[in-house]
Protein backbone atom coordinates (compact mmCIF):
# COMPACT_ATOMS: atom_id res chain seq x y z
CA UNK A 1 0.00 0.00 0.00
CA UNK A 2 1.58 3.47 -0.65
CA UNK A 3 1.21 6.14 1.40
CA UNK A 4 0.80 9.50 -0.15
CA UNK A 5 1.89 13.47 1.48
CA UNK A 6 0.53 13.99 5.17
CA UNK A 7 -1.96 17.04 5.30
CA UNK A 8 -3.92 18.61 7.75
CA UNK A 9 -7.70 18.01 6.61
CA UNK A 10 -10.24 19.49 9.17
CA UNK A 11 -13.26 18.22 7.65
CA UNK A 12 -13.10 14.47 6.49
CA UNK A 13 -16.18 14.98 4.28
CA UNK A 14 -13.73 17.04 1.90
CA UNK A 15 -11.49 13.64 1.63
CA UNK A 16 -14.78 11.92 0.69
CA UNK A 17 -15.45 13.73 -1.71
CA UNK A 18 -11.67 13.27 -3.07
CA UNK A 19 -11.96 9.65 -3.33
CA UNK A 20 -15.16 8.25 -3.67
CA UNK A 21 -17.66 8.56 -6.47
CA UNK A 22 -20.22 9.70 -4.00
CA UNK A 23 -23.31 10.94 -6.47
CA UNK A 24 -26.36 9.06 -6.62
CA UNK A 25 -24.27 6.11 -4.29
CA UNK A 26 -26.63 3.60 -1.92
CA UNK A 27 -23.77 3.95 1.06
CA UNK A 28 -23.62 1.16 4.57
CA UNK A 29 -22.15 2.94 7.34
CA UNK A 30 -20.90 -0.15 9.50
CA UNK A 31 -20.63 1.28 13.29
CA UNK A 32 -22.12 4.62 12.36
CA UNK A 33 -22.25 5.80 16.01
CA UNK A 34 -24.16 9.15 15.54
CA UNK A 35 -24.17 8.69 11.73
CA UNK A 36 -22.86 12.57 11.78
CA UNK A 37 -21.29 12.12 8.55
CA UNK A 38 -23.87 10.43 6.61
CA UNK A 39 -26.27 12.95 7.63
CA UNK A 40 -24.28 15.41 6.33
CA UNK A 41 -23.99 13.46 3.16
CA UNK A 42 -27.84 13.32 2.68
CA UNK A 43 -28.09 17.07 3.53
CA UNK A 44 -26.03 18.16 0.92
CA UNK A 45 -27.20 16.07 -1.53
CA UNK A 46 -23.52 13.89 -1.70
CA UNK A 47 -25.30 10.67 -1.51
CA UNK A 48 -28.63 8.77 -2.40
CA UNK A 49 -29.36 7.00 0.59
CA UNK A 50 -27.29 5.43 3.90
CA UNK A 51 -28.25 2.57 5.93
CA UNK A 52 -26.23 3.17 9.16
CA UNK A 53 -26.15 -0.08 11.03
CA UNK A 54 -24.83 0.08 14.86
CA UNK A 55 -24.33 -2.67 17.70
CA UNK A 56 -24.70 -0.21 20.64
CA UNK A 57 -28.18 -0.22 21.57
CA UNK A 58 -28.56 2.85 23.36
CA UNK A 59 -26.85 4.66 20.63
CA UNK A 60 -29.31 2.79 17.84
CA UNK A 61 -32.00 3.83 20.28
CA UNK A 62 -30.97 7.47 19.58
CA UNK A 63 -30.42 7.70 16.33
CA UNK A 64 -33.92 6.03 16.00
CA UNK A 65 -35.04 8.89 17.95
CA UNK A 66 -33.32 11.80 16.50
CA UNK A 67 -34.77 14.20 13.86
CA UNK A 68 -35.15 12.26 10.67
CA UNK A 69 -33.02 13.18 7.37
CA UNK A 70 -34.50 11.38 3.89
CA UNK A 71 -32.70 8.60 3.01
CA UNK A 72 -31.56 7.94 6.39
CA UNK A 73 -31.97 4.31 7.77
CA UNK A 74 -30.90 2.58 10.83
CA UNK A 75 -30.66 -1.50 12.19
CA UNK A 76 -29.56 -2.59 15.18
CA UNK A 77 -26.59 -5.04 13.59
CA UNK A 78 -23.01 -5.45 13.16
CA UNK A 79 -20.36 -5.56 9.97
CA UNK A 80 -19.72 -9.62 10.65
CA UNK A 81 -23.80 -10.17 10.59
CA UNK A 82 -25.02 -7.29 7.75
CA UNK A 83 -28.58 -8.58 7.24
CA UNK A 84 -29.23 -7.66 3.06
CA UNK A 85 -29.17 -9.11 0.31
CA UNK A 86 -25.85 -9.47 -2.10
CA UNK A 87 -24.74 -6.28 -4.25
CA UNK A 88 -26.77 -4.01 -1.94
CA UNK A 89 -24.45 -1.41 -2.12
CA UNK A 90 -22.23 1.00 -4.16
CA UNK A 91 -20.16 2.50 -1.26
CA UNK A 92 -19.33 1.08 2.47
CA UNK A 93 -17.85 3.22 5.09
CA UNK A 94 -15.70 2.12 8.34
CA UNK A 95 -15.45 5.76 10.30
CA UNK A 96 -13.44 4.39 13.39
CA UNK A 97 -15.36 1.67 13.71
CA UNK A 98 -13.08 -1.40 12.14
CA UNK A 99 -11.13 -1.89 15.17
CA UNK A 100 -13.62 -2.23 17.42
CA UNK A 101 -15.16 -5.36 15.78
CA UNK A 102 -14.34 -8.54 17.57
CA UNK A 103 -10.88 -9.91 16.19
CA UNK A 104 -12.01 -13.11 15.51
CA UNK A 105 -14.89 -11.83 13.59
CA UNK A 106 -12.76 -9.00 11.53
CA UNK A 107 -11.73 -11.63 8.49
CA UNK A 108 -15.98 -11.97 8.81
CA UNK A 109 -17.02 -8.93 8.73
CA UNK A 110 -14.44 -7.85 5.55
CA UNK A 111 -16.34 -11.03 3.55
CA UNK A 112 -19.79 -9.65 4.31
CA UNK A 113 -18.86 -6.19 3.46
CA UNK A 114 -17.74 -7.95 0.42
CA UNK A 115 -20.79 -9.74 -0.50
CA UNK A 116 -23.41 -6.87 0.38
CA UNK A 117 -21.04 -4.05 -2.30
CA UNK A 118 -21.62 -4.22 -5.58
CA UNK A 119 -19.43 -5.41 -8.18
CA UNK A 120 -16.58 -2.77 -8.40
CA UNK A 121 -18.29 -1.09 -5.12
CA UNK A 122 -15.80 0.43 -2.83
CA UNK A 123 -15.22 0.07 1.16
CA UNK A 124 -13.62 2.99 3.04
CA UNK A 125 -11.81 2.50 5.83
CA UNK A 126 -10.53 5.54 8.61
CA UNK A 127 -9.01 4.48 11.46
CA UNK A 128 -7.27 6.17 14.08
CA UNK A 129 -3.29 5.74 13.28
CA UNK A 130 -1.74 4.24 17.08
CA UNK A 131 0.36 7.28 17.16
CA UNK A 132 0.50 11.07 18.86
CA UNK A 133 -0.05 12.98 21.46
CA UNK A 134 -3.43 12.38 21.77
CA UNK A 135 -3.33 8.88 21.67
CA UNK A 136 -0.97 8.86 24.51
CA UNK A 137 -3.80 10.30 26.55
CA UNK A 138 -6.18 7.30 25.60
CA UNK A 139 -4.00 4.47 26.09
CA UNK A 140 -3.79 5.63 29.78
CA UNK A 141 -7.23 4.01 29.82
CA UNK A 142 -7.96 2.31 26.66
CA UNK A 143 -5.12 0.83 25.14
CA UNK A 144 -5.87 0.25 21.24
CA UNK A 145 -2.73 -0.91 19.88
CA UNK A 146 -3.61 -4.89 19.47
CA UNK A 147 -6.87 -4.01 18.23
CA UNK A 148 -5.79 -1.24 15.53
CA UNK A 149 -2.93 -3.62 14.28
CA UNK A 150 -5.43 -6.58 14.07
CA UNK A 151 -7.72 -4.13 11.78
CA UNK A 152 -5.24 -3.13 9.60
CA UNK A 153 -3.89 -7.20 9.32
CA UNK A 154 -7.18 -7.52 8.32
CA UNK A 155 -7.33 -5.29 5.69
CA UNK A 156 -4.10 -6.91 3.86
CA UNK A 157 -5.73 -10.33 4.20
CA UNK A 158 -9.00 -9.17 2.31
CA UNK A 159 -6.40 -7.98 -0.37
CA UNK A 160 -3.90 -10.75 -0.61
CA UNK A 161 -7.27 -13.43 -0.85
CA UNK A 162 -8.39 -11.58 -3.34
CA UNK A 163 -11.59 -9.96 -1.71
CA UNK A 164 -10.90 -6.98 -2.33
CA UNK A 165 -8.26 -4.30 -4.62
CA UNK A 166 -6.52 -1.71 -3.26
CA UNK A 167 -7.53 1.90 -4.33
CA UNK A 168 -5.35 4.07 -2.30
CA UNK A 169 -4.12 4.63 1.26
CA UNK A 170 -3.69 7.71 2.36
CA UNK A 171 -2.66 9.59 5.63
CA UNK A 172 -3.75 12.62 7.28
CA UNK A 173 -3.83 14.56 10.56
CA UNK A 174 -7.30 15.82 12.13
CA UNK A 175 -7.24 18.86 14.40
CA UNK A 176 -9.20 17.67 17.58
CA UNK A 177 -10.64 20.95 20.01
CA UNK A 178 -12.20 20.77 23.13
CA UNK A 179 -13.59 23.47 25.21
CA UNK A 180 -12.14 21.62 28.87
CA UNK A 181 -11.58 18.18 30.00
CA UNK A 182 -15.50 17.83 30.92
CA UNK A 183 -16.23 18.02 26.85
CA UNK A 184 -13.37 15.53 26.44
CA UNK A 185 -15.05 13.06 28.72
CA UNK A 186 -18.01 13.20 27.23
CA UNK A 187 -16.72 13.42 23.81
CA UNK A 188 -14.31 10.58 24.30
CA UNK A 189 -14.48 8.51 27.46
CA UNK A 190 -18.17 8.25 27.79
CA UNK A 191 -18.76 8.35 23.86
CA UNK A 192 -19.62 4.30 23.70
CA UNK A 193 -22.47 4.96 26.36
CA UNK A 194 -20.81 2.24 28.30
CA UNK A 195 -19.69 1.81 31.93
CA UNK A 196 -16.57 3.53 32.33
CA UNK A 197 -15.86 3.29 36.16
CA UNK A 198 -13.10 1.21 34.81
CA UNK A 199 -11.19 4.39 34.26
CA UNK A 200 -11.44 4.82 37.60
CA UNK A 201 -7.80 5.14 39.00
CA UNK A 202 -6.16 6.43 35.60
CA UNK A 203 -8.43 9.15 35.75
CA UNK A 204 -6.25 12.01 37.60
CA UNK A 205 -3.42 11.30 35.68
CA UNK A 206 -5.58 10.97 32.26
CA UNK A 207 -6.79 14.74 33.35
CA UNK A 208 -3.11 16.07 34.34
CA UNK A 209 -1.70 14.56 31.03
CA UNK A 210 -4.55 16.01 29.41
CA UNK A 211 -4.26 19.66 31.00
CA UNK A 212 -1.09 19.83 29.79
CA UNK A 213 -2.14 20.78 26.67
CA UNK A 214 -4.54 23.28 27.79
CA UNK A 215 -4.24 27.06 25.60
CA UNK A 216 -6.25 30.19 26.01
CA UNK A 217 -8.36 29.04 23.51
CA UNK A 218 -8.61 25.35 25.03
CA UNK A 219 -7.20 22.07 24.49
CA UNK A 220 -6.15 21.05 20.86
CA UNK A 221 -4.54 18.04 19.72
CA UNK A 222 -3.61 16.78 16.10
CA UNK A 223 -4.55 12.68 15.51
CA UNK A 224 -2.96 11.13 13.04
CA UNK A 225 -5.37 9.07 10.86
CA UNK A 226 -5.04 6.20 7.68
CA UNK A 227 -7.73 6.02 5.39
CA UNK A 228 -7.63 2.68 2.91
CA UNK A 229 -10.10 2.44 0.34
CA UNK A 230 -10.44 -1.06 -1.33
CA UNK A 231 -12.68 -2.27 -4.68
CA UNK A 232 -14.43 -5.06 -4.70
CA UNK A 233 -13.44 -7.66 -7.91
CA UNK A 234 -15.78 -7.29 -10.80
Amino acid sequence: MDVNTIELIPDEVNLMRRLLPLSGAKVIDLGCGNAEIPRRLLKDGLVASVTGLEVDYVQHTQNLTATPVAGLDFVFAGAADIPFDANSFDIAMMLKSLHHVPLEHLDRALAEIGRVLAPGGLLYVSEPVFAGEFNEILRLFNDEEVVRKAAYDALGRAISTGLMDVVTEERFDTPLAFHDFDEFFQRVVRATHRDHTQVGDQLVEVKQRFELHATPQGVRFVRPMRVNVLRKRG
